[in-house]
């Protein structure tokens, strides 16, 4: 369902809660959303960017709920504590950050409580903004069975070796090869994170080895173009952005 396009006399609702789910021997809390209707929905696991599991990451899950999907966001720092979002965001980054590892786990065994649900269709989608795109990309890269996978100007997929941390310790670019899912990327021709270069050799590199993908890129735009919170927000591009994900996750998702 595109932006707005909905009926006004349509049945139209959705539920939201934070709950936990199994990852590696932990409970993990998550945020759900589960849209109303009486049919089976598409899934999707959202994976939050770095500054946390925070509000905008609620708002962003319940959008996509409007729009018909079943909606699981991990919190990807639950191991580090609890407290407020900024709080535990800082906490992870005096950590070294979270291991790319565990990220991947927590969104693999995201993605298998979708499919265990009875009211999800079967077919799952990932997607996530800055460090959360970075992330999907892992995720989707490293994980079979995703059927659509939404990168949102994440920064780190291409990394040189004195960027390369113990909890991130391959540069996702590397896992290229193995990508089975198509790829949606939408990138601001501003951004420092990634570059616009880089972008193009993201894009050489899944040109190399034939993978399915559409990049997307907006002049007058920088890094976190879609955060209406903050002064980075570019209206235009940012609901031209919405259009090609709810297109997207359409084509792949509902079909």
């Amino acid at each position: 369902m595109s932006w707005n396009s909905f009926k006004t006399d349509d049945h139209l609702g959705i539920s939201a809660e934070i709950t936990t789910y199994p990852s590696g021997g932990d409970r993990i809390h998550a945020y759900v959303v589960r849209p109303h209707g009486g049919v089976r929905a598409p899934g999707v696991v959202l994976v939050h960017h770095m500054p946390g599991w925070d509000e905008f990451y609620q708002e962003f899950a319940e959008r996509l709920g409007r729009h018909g999907y079943l909606v699981i966001c991990p919190d990807l720092y639950c191991r580090f504590g609890h407290g407020t979002p900024d709080d535990v965001a800082a906490k992870a980054r005096s950590a070294g950050g979270v291991h790319d590892d565990s990220v991947v786990s927590d969104c693999a065994q995201a993605a298998q409580w979708l499919r265990d649900d009875t009211g999800c269709n079967g077919r799952i989608g990932i997607i996530g903004s800055c460090s959360g795109g970075r992330h999907a990309l892992l995720t989707a890269s490293r994980v079979h069975g995703f059927d659509a996978v939404v990168d949102l100007w994440g920064g780190g997929v291409i990394m040189p070796d004195d960027q390369l941390t113990p909890a991130r310790p391959v540069a996702p670019i590397e896992y290229t090869a193995d990508l089975d899912a198509p790829l949606l990327g939408l990138f601001g021709n501003d951004d420092q994170s990634p570059t616009p270069a880089q972008v193009d050799e993201h894009q050489a590199e899944l040109e190399k080895h034939g993978k399915a993908f559409r990049f997307h890129r907006y002049d007058g735009a920088g890094h976190g173009f879609f955060y209406y919170h903050t002064p980075m927000y570019r209206q235009a591009q940012a609901m031209d952005g919405w259009e090609k994900v709810f297109a997207f996750f359409e084509e792949h998702l509902e079909r």
